[in-house]
C-alpha cells in the first residue's frame, strides 16, 4: 500500500511516513524552553510583514539607517529587529551592513509579487495574534475569542472591504497552491466533465484543475463580493471560456449540479451537524456516480502527527462558534452517514489531504 493513500477500514496512518519522521519531539529542557517562546519568533516575522520590510528590500539592499527611515522604525530596537530576521533566515546581511531578502522571503513576502502570502500573515498579526492570547479562556469556555464572541461575523469586515478581500483571496490562493496542484494530478478527473467549487474564493483550485485537464468545465460558487477577484484570476489564466462564477449561499440555496463537488477548507468552519447538512446537500445535488471531494488539513487518525491540523482546529475554536478540523476517519463516518460509498483518503501536499467519495 502506498503511504500516500490509505484504506480507511484499516489502522494505518493517514499521512505519509515522511511526516512521522518530521514530527517534532520535545526531548530536552532546551526544546521545551524554545517551544515556550516560539511566539516571539512568529510575531517578529509577522510584524516585519506588516511593516513592509520584505517589500522594501525587494527593491534592493538597504542598511539599517535607510530601513529605519523608510519604514518609520525607532532607533532603539531597529538593529535587534533586523538582525533577528537574519538569524531566523528571512534576511541576509552583507559585510557592509546592508540587508537583503533571502530567496524564500523574496518569493512570498513581497507585496508586489503574485505569490505573496502576506495577506494572511498581516491578518494573523493584526487579528489572530491578539485573539490567540485568549486561548486559555477559549479552552475554559468553548467560546470564540474574536468578533463572533458577541454574535458578530469575523468574515464580514473582510468581505466588506474590496481591497482587503482581494489581498485575502490572493493569500488563500498562494497558501493552497501546492495542495490544489496535487489535487489536479491525483484525482481521476478524466472520468468527469464538470466540477463545482463550493466556497471558491479566487478560484485557484478550479484554475489549476482546468489548466491540467482541458476537457473540464467548472463553476466557482461563493458570496457575491468574491466575483470580481474570481473573474480577474480566471481571466489571467486564460480560462474565462471554461470557468464561470455563480453566487451561492450554500445554507439557503440548493447546491449546483455537477459531476464533482468540492469543499476546500469549508467544512472545518462548522459544527458536526452543519458538516453533515452540507454533505447531505452535496449528495442530493450529485448525479449517480458523481463524486464529492473534501480538501482539508486532515488530522491523522491517531492524532499524533499533523500538528498543523490540530493547531488549525484550535484556530477554529478561536474564530468560530462550532468549527473544528477532523481526522480522515471522522470524515469517512460523516460521508457514510450522508449516503456516499467508495470513500478514500489521500495525502496531497504538506499537511493537506483529501477525502473522496462517490454517490
Amino acid at each position: 500500500m502506498s503511504t500516500d493513500s490509505v484504506d480507511l477500514g484499516h489502522d494505518h496512518p493517514y499521512l505519509p511516513t515522511t511526516w512521522l519522521e518530521q514530527r517534532r519531539r520535545i526531548s530536552s529542557v532546551a526544546d521545551l524552553v524554545e517551544l515556550s517562546s516560539a511566539f516571539r519568533a512568529s510575531k517578529t516575522m509577522l510584524s516585519a510583514v506588516e511593516l513592509g520590510v520584505f517589500t522594501e528590500l525587494a527593491k534592493g539592499p538597504l542598511n539599517e539607517e535607510q530601513l529605519r527611515t523608510r519604514l518609520g522604525l525607532h532607533a532603539r530596537a531597529a538593529a535587534d529587529f533586523l538582525d533577528a530576521l537574519v538569524s531566523l533566515g528571512l534576511l541576509d546581511r552583507d559585510g557592509d551592513g546592508r540587508y537583503a531578502n533571502t530567496p524564500v522571503a523574496d518569493q512570498v513576502l513581497d507585496r508586489a509579487k503574485p505569490g505573496y502570502l502576506g495577506g494572511v500573515m498581516e491578518m494573523r498579526s493584526t487579528r489572530l495574534y491578539q485573539f490567540w492570547g485568549n486561548l486559555t479562556e477559549a479552552l475554559r469556555t468553548g467560546q470564540p475569542q474574536n468578533e463572533a464572541r458577541n454574535g458578530g461575523d469575523p468574515f464580514s469586515a473582510i468581505y466588506a472591504d474590496p481591497t482587503r478581500l482581494r489581498a485575502f483571496q490572493r493569500a488563500m490562493s498562494a497558501l493552497s497552491l501546492e495542495a490544489v496542484r496535487a489535487l489536479a494530478e491525483k484525482f481521476p478527473w478524466q472520468q468527469y466533465r464538470t466540477v463545482a467549487d463550493l466556497g471558491c474564493s479566487e478560484g485557484a483550485l478550479l484554475g489549476q484543475v482546468a489548466l491540467r485537464h482541458p476537457h473540464l468545465r467548472g463553476t466557482g460558487h461563493d458570496l457575491p463580493a468574491v466575483r470580481a477577484g474570481f473573474e480577474e484570476y480566471v481571466a489571467d489564466l486564460g480560462l474565462s471560456d471554461r470557468l464561470a462564477f455563480r453566487p451561492l449561499d450554500f445554507f439557503v440555496d440548493p447546491l449546483p449540479t455537477a459531476d464533482v463537488l468540492v469543499f476546500a477548507h469549508i467544512l472545518h468552519d462548522w459544527d458536526t451537524d452543519t458538516k453533515l447538512t452540507l454533505l447531505r446537500k452535496a449528495y442530493d445535488a450529485l448525479p449517480d456516480g458523481g463524486a464529492v471531494v473534501v480538501l482539508e488539513a486532515l488530522i491523522d487518525d491517531d492524532r499524533r502527527v499533523n500538528t498543523f491540523g490540530l493547531l488549525q482546529s484550535l484556530n477554529m475554536l478561536i474564530e468560530t462558534p462550532g468549527g473544528f478540523d477532523f481526522t480522515a476517519a471522522a470524515g469517512r463516518d460523516w460521508l457514510t452517514e450522508a449516503g456516499f460509498r467508495d470513500i478514500r483518503a489521500e495525502h496531497l501536499a504538506g499537511p493537506e489531504g483529501m477525502l473522496v467519495a462517490v454517490k
